[in-house]
């Protein structure tokens, strides 16, 4: 009988899949956007043909908008899509634990 391979999750899918961590951070905060989109579409009750105006973006975009399929948009084509649903984005920074190469490079 095999065994199966395990690996020890750091609880975060996205960090998991072996993403570079600026690849990562990129995806977090796009898909932090999509998630706020999706609440907005929510909380508003559009449906997709009302989204494609409100957007101002044909069916297809708008299909893959709300399947997640987000890869190709840009941070500020969605934060666009925010604010046109009535939402404004704020960022906040916070630090972040540093390997010791970042620390090194840093310190330069």
């Amino acid at each position: 009988m095999k065994s199966k391979q395990t690996q020890i999750s750091s609880r975060n899918v996205i960090d998991d899949l072996g993403f570079s961590p600026e690849e990562s951070a990129q995806i977090k905060l796009k898909t932090e956007l999509h998630s706020e989109i999706l609440r907005a579409v929510e909380e508003h009750g559009l449906s997709a043909r009302q989204l494609e105006k409100v957007l101002d973006q044909p069916q297809p975009r708008i299909s893959e908008l709300l399947r997640g399929k987000i890869s190709k948009m840009s941070v500020d084509k969605l934060t666009v899509y925010l604010f046109l649903l009535g939402k404004r984005v704020k960022m906040v920074t916070e630090p972040r634990p540093l390997s010791p190469a970042e620390k090194e490079r840093l310190a330069a």
